[in-house]
């Protein structure tokens, strides 16, 4: 569809009347339907539909319809044999991809895996990997190019982040893991994710909660924080331009970890940036979600 309108050299090129660009379900709608799937859902089945799904519709009707309601039956079917979460990042990329495939795959599974800089994934790829990633994030939409917050539009502290939750778990847990899956060893696959999925998963309750401000606080702006050094990271920034608020929060999966003084010595980084708001300082842990 884009190219058919967005390409210049295509014949309906300007020609369309209104646009709309779909979205996952909201985080809001995400708990409305599993607590009509399961009333008593925990945090932890919350935050692990909202990372294998991101939201999107399809991938919660599966869910969903094999009452995979609690996070260790999600586990269990997107490790099945037949599971359509096994093969769906591969079957929805390659074709895109053409014969680049490789090569996208690899700086997706980078990225996937924590490796955010572009000078990270130069290095492990061996090649300037620059028009890839602008190639990911602005004709394919799989990746964010994510700026401190308050930086300067050319800001080189630049990362980058999958922006499909489905596709980065994929690329963190399925795509690296082919070959326990070519030989049958599922239960083995099962029991990498589950080893690995307590750090991974707090990243994206962090994610969970900048989308949660969005839809639920009068914001105008959200994001994180951190310096060169990364001595001074901010996990959540929530501002508002027009009130003059904002709210600085940190993210941990325990509440006991959350360390509210140590965050308010951080904003001292931010000092002249923050200056003109009315600052709010909390912590969010799974039991806010």
């Amino acid at each position: 569809m884009l190219k058919i309108f967005e390409n210049r050299r295509e014949p309906l090129f300007g020609r369309l009347t209104s646009k709309i660009a779909l979205q996952p379900f909201s985080v809001g709608v995400m708990k409305e339907i599993l607590t009509h799937y399961n009333p008593s859902y925990t945090s932890e089945d919350l935050l692990c539909l909202y990372a294998i799904t991101g939201g999107v519709a399809k991938y919660i009707t599966l869910l969903m319809d094999a009452g995979a309601t609690t996070h260790s039956k999600m586990f269990d079917l997107v490790v099945r044999p037949d599971s359509p979460f096994l093969i769906e990042g591969k079957d929805l990329l390659v074709s895109e991809f053409g014969e680049e495939y490789g090569t996208y795959f690899s700086i997706l599974q980078l990225t996937a895996t924590g490796k955010t800089t572009q000078t990270e994934v130069d290095s492990m790829v061996g090649k300037n990997t620059g028009a890839y990633l602008a190639n990911l994030e602005k004709e394919y939409f799989l990746i964010s190019r994510n700026r401190p917050m308050f930086a300067k539009p050319e800001s080189r502290k630049a990362r980058w982040s999958i922006s499909d939750n489905y596709l980065r778990f994929w690329f963190r847990f399925i795509y690296p893991s082919q070959s326990m899956i070519e030989l049958g060893k599922h239960d083995l696959l099962r029991e990498y994710i589950v080893q690995n999925y307590e750090q991974y998963s707090g990243l994206l309750l962090e994610k969970y909660f900048k989308e949660k401000l969005s839809e639920t606080e009068r914001i105008t702006a959200v994001g994180s924080y951190w310096d060169n050094k990364g001595e001074n990271e901010i996990d959540v920034i929530a501002i508002n331009e027009l009130d003059k608020t904002g709210i600085l929060a940190e993210v941990k999966r325990n509440p006991r970890k959350i360390n509210l003084e140590r965050l308010s010595m951080k904003t001292k980084a931010l000092q002249k940036e923050l200056a003109k708001y009315k600052i709010e300082i909390k912590g969010f842990s799974m039991k806010d979600m």
